[in-house]
């Protein structure tokens, strides 16, 4: 983890002050324009009068029951996107634009809870099935789609529906062509029946609840990014030093290579994207664990040895077993 006073200088200024009094707006920000195209893909898919509330809150969500958008507050602001990727990992487009279409789905659930229909239930499963953050997915089933990645979709019913209904509605996507002959089908042609009896039909009225709103939050942004990396908590991953310096090795003098920990650092990106969409661990836990290898990296002055392409490869498979490990035994260690 990239420490706090690593942070620039006007982003300092800003750690201690309450999220509530940063002055955010998702009215005015560059976020105004993923919201639109969000709406224009629902207007295109005939859903002319299904416009969900969107509100900056503290994470990616849709509060369950509720047909309104959560979306991260720091996404409202370029000073805050800038601490985010020193922090974490910063969402681009193609991101942002997953995520709305995944909310959306679950938006839209709410709106008409067809959740309580039979036929949704003989699909997707029961809605009150215990949500749990630590599940085992079966890779490659093709009884779920994949958009998220992650094998989201083997998550919950719920987040089966709104996985199904954000394929249905990417643009980009040829679920018929795609999905052909996966039982996945059935689900998105239920979607694409529903959507069209629904689509001249509007949300039922009621009044919303937004949940952790920004504009009320009264944690720093300090308090926030601790209770952040506290959630996705990793242990104790010391025993890796010993299978980190069969990858790297320690610097000696006038040494020609980089370091380690900046190696690691510079294809992060690309390893998360890899980890996330083959492991099934969440991309918040595969961000924890590339910083803390790293760590581990600057603490024993390791750097890069030989071929970097070799390198690479070497090093995101040990990530991917340790990964992988987590998701099936709920520990990293290798080793009793």
């Amino acid at each position: 983890m990239q420490a706090f006073e690593k942070a620039p200088p006007d982003v300092q200024e800003i750690l201690t002050k309450p999220i509530k009094e940063l002055g955010l707006k998702l009215e005015g920000s560059h976020l105004e324009r993923y919201v639109e195209k969000l709406y224009r893909e629902l207007e295109q898919k005939g859903l002319k009068k299904f416009r969900p509330l969107c509100y900056l809150t503290d994470e990616w969500g849709c509060p369950s029951g509720e047909p309104i958008i959560g979306i991260p507050f720091y996404l409202a602001d370029p000073k805050l996107a800038r601490l985010e990727k020193a922090m974490n990992d910063l969402e681009d487009e193609r991101e942002i634009l997953m995520y709305l279409r995944h909310e959306a789905g679950h938006a839209f659930n709410y709106a008409y809870e067809l959740y309580k229909t039979p036929e949704w239930r003989d699909l997707f499963g029961p809605f009150r099935r215990p949500y749990r953050d630590n599940y085992r997915p079966i890779p490659f089933s093709r009884n779920f789609v994949r958009h998220i990645p992650g094998w989201y979709a083997q998550k919950h019913p719920d987040e089966d529906f709104a996985e199904t209904f954000a394929v249905w509605l990417n643009p980009s996507t040829s679920w018929k062509t795609r999905y052909a002959g996966w039982p996945a089908m059935r689900k998105l042609r239920y979607v694409d029946r529903v959507m069209r009896e629904l689509k001249g039909r509007p949300a039922p009225r009621r009044k919303v609840l937004k949940q952790a709103e920004a504009r009320l939050l009264r944690s720093t942004l300090k308090h926030y990014y601790d209770r952040k990396f506290r959630l996705y908590n990793l242990g104790d991953l010391t025993f890796s030093v010993r299978h980190l310096k069969t990858i790297f090795r320690p610097t000696r003098a006038r040494e020609p290579q980089g370091p380690a920990s900046e190696f690691v650092r510079r294809h992060k990106r690309r390893m998360v994207d890899a980890l996330t969409a083959w492991t099934g661990e969440t991309r918040p836990r595969v961000e924890r664990v590339l910083a803390g290898l790293a760590h581990l990296c600057d603490q024993h002055h390791l750097v890069v040895q030989g071929d970097e392409t070799a390198t690479l490869i070497r090093f995101t498979t040990f990530a991917s077993t340790l990964i992988v490990n987590r998701v099936h035994t709920l520990n990293y260690r290798l080793e009793k």
